[in-house]
């Protein structure tokens, strides 16, 4: 399992639109992708669970990849994190 945190930098946090871009992103993935704060710890490939984090400005999250491909997935998803959100 590969996992990195990442600080939310997008002025309006992890909604609807950036949140639909991540799903897609993180769909491109085979193994299992998911996202945690505040101890809450859902799936980064559903929409309602990533809008349900409610991950505004300067909170942190962090990603966990595991499965096939997690080494590519996790260097592409923080790349992802760090140009959109």
């Amino acid at each position: 399992m590969k996992t990195f945190d990442y600080k939310i930098t997008d002025p309006q946090g992890i909604h609807a639109r950036p949140a639909g871009i991540l799903v897609k992103e993180a769909s491109k993935f085979a193994g299992k992708v998911m996202i945690e704060k505040g101890g809450k710890e859902v799936d980064a490939k559903r929409i309602m669970a990533v809008m349900s984090l409610g991950a505004k400005t300067g909170e942190t999250v962090t990603v966990k990849v595991e499965g096939e491909g997690e080494e590519q997935a996790a260097q592409d998803l923080e790349a992802f994190f760090k140009e959109n959100l």
